[in-house]
């Protein structure tokens, strides 16, 4: 399975804003992100974020704002880009709207869901605890962080696993995570189940879909 290896700071920086890909590292003093919110490389500090290479000034173009849409995303959720074209693909054969459908199939996926139920303190975590076979689905095991769930499907960690330290002291750490209406959540069994696909209100706000749109519609 392709991951990215590079600095998940630099992403955030890129983008412009947080992304809270490291999870609680990301809302303490030791937030990269924080000492230097700049763009990453030797234009970062000056060069502004406009133009297809996001180093020029001036007004940003149609087609960077685009980008940088489809770009934030794909790193918000961990896609890279074939996979992420595929969504779309999926999504644009569906029934509804184009971008709804796309953000609802990116909140579908294991590790998202993993992340959501307030298991896992980031989606990276979550993928590495889904990869590592922690968690089971509808009874059985899976490994693939990718897996697109359906409205009442099971998601619950292993029973062989109940007795890793870190699932030991999850209780504690997921209880003070919210965990959005359209799942439910069992601490006690540590599980939680699709009630039904999230409303885009329930989604990150700040993604914008209809650039996403807008790009792959070029």
């Amino acid at each position: 399975m392709a991951k990215n290896t590079g600095p998940a700071c630099k992403l955030c920086r890129r983008e412009g804003e947080k992304l809270f890909l490291k999870g609680e590292r990301c809302y303490s003093a030791k937030c990269a992100f924080d000492r230097r919110s700049f763009a990453p490389g030797q234009h970062g500090r000056s060069g502004g974020r406009g133009g297809r290479g996001g180093s020029g000034t001036g007004r940003e173009s149609d087609y960077a704002k685009q980008l940088r849409a489809k770009q934030k995303a794909r790193r918000v959720y961990g896609v890279f880009e074939r996979q992420f074209r595929r969504y779309y693909a999926k999504a644009l054969k569906s029934r509804g709207i184009t971008g709804l459908m796309l953000l609802q199939i990116l909140e579908s996926r294991l590790d998202n869901v993993v992340y959501r139920l307030g298991y896992a303190s980031s989606r990276a975590q979550a993928r590495l605890l889904v990869t590592h076979g922690h968690f089971i689905v509808n009874g059985r095991r899976t490994d693939v962080p990718s897996m697109t769930l359906k409205v009442g499907d099971v998601v619950a960690v292993r029973e062989g696993s109940h007795g890793a330290k870190y699932f030991q002291e999850l209780p504690p750490f997921a209880e003070n995570r919210n965990t959005p209406a359209w799942l439910g959540r069992d601490l006690k069994s540590l599980s939680g189940s699709v009630l039904r696909l999230p409303e885009r209100a329930e989604i990150e706000g700040s993604l914008n879909e209809q650039l996403i749109v807008e790009y792959y519609s070029r």
